[in-house]
C-alpha cells in the first residue's frame, strides 16, 4: 500500500500516466481474433502507409481501425500538436469485450448458443 498523503499518491500516480496520442473504440461488434489480423499489418508503420493499407483491406474490421486511426492522428494535431508526417502506429491491440449471448434453435428441441463476441481496439501513436 502506498504511504503519504492521498494528494501526493494521486499526482505520483498522474505523473506516470503516458502522454503519447491515442484513440480507444470500445465494444466493438468484431471478435478479437479478426481484429487481430488488421492491427498486425498496420503495427510499426507510418500514419500514411497504415491508411493505405486499411483502405485496400477487405476485412470488416479495417473500416473501424480506419476511422479509429484517424481518430488517434487528430488528437496528436490537436491535443499534442504535433506533425502528422512524423507520426507512426506505436502500439495497436484488441482486449476482449462482453460478449452477447444468444439462442438458436436445434433438433429435437435443443438449443445451441451462439457467442456474438465485441473487443475494445486502442490505437497509440507517437513521434519518430
Amino acid at each position: 500500500m502506498a504511504k503519504g498523503h492521498r494528494s501526493q499518491i494521486k499526482r505520483e500516480r498522474n505523473a506516470n500516466k503516458d502522454t503519447r496520442p491515442s484513440a480507444k473504440l470500445s465494444y466493438a461488434r468484431v471478435s478479437v481474433q479478426k481484429a487481430c489480423f488488421v492491427l498486425d499489418a498496420i503495427r510499426g508503420k507510418d500514419v500514411q502507409t497504415a491508411l493505405g493499407i486499411l483502405a485496400y483491406n477487405p476485412r470488416y474490421a479495417s473500416t473501424l481501425i480506419e476511422k479509429l486511426l484517424k481518430s488517434a492522428v487528430a488528437n496528436a494535431e490537436n491535443n499534442n500538436g504535433m506533425d502528422v508526417n512524423k507520426l507512426y502506429v506505436a502500439e495497436c491491440y484488441a482486449n476482449c469485450a462482453p460478449t452477447m449471448k444468444r439462442v438458436r434453435p436445434r433438433a429435437q428441441g435443443r438449443a445451441y448458443r451462439i457467442l456474438k463476441r465485441m473487443s475494445h481496439i486502442t490505437i497509440v501513436l507517437d513521434e519518430k
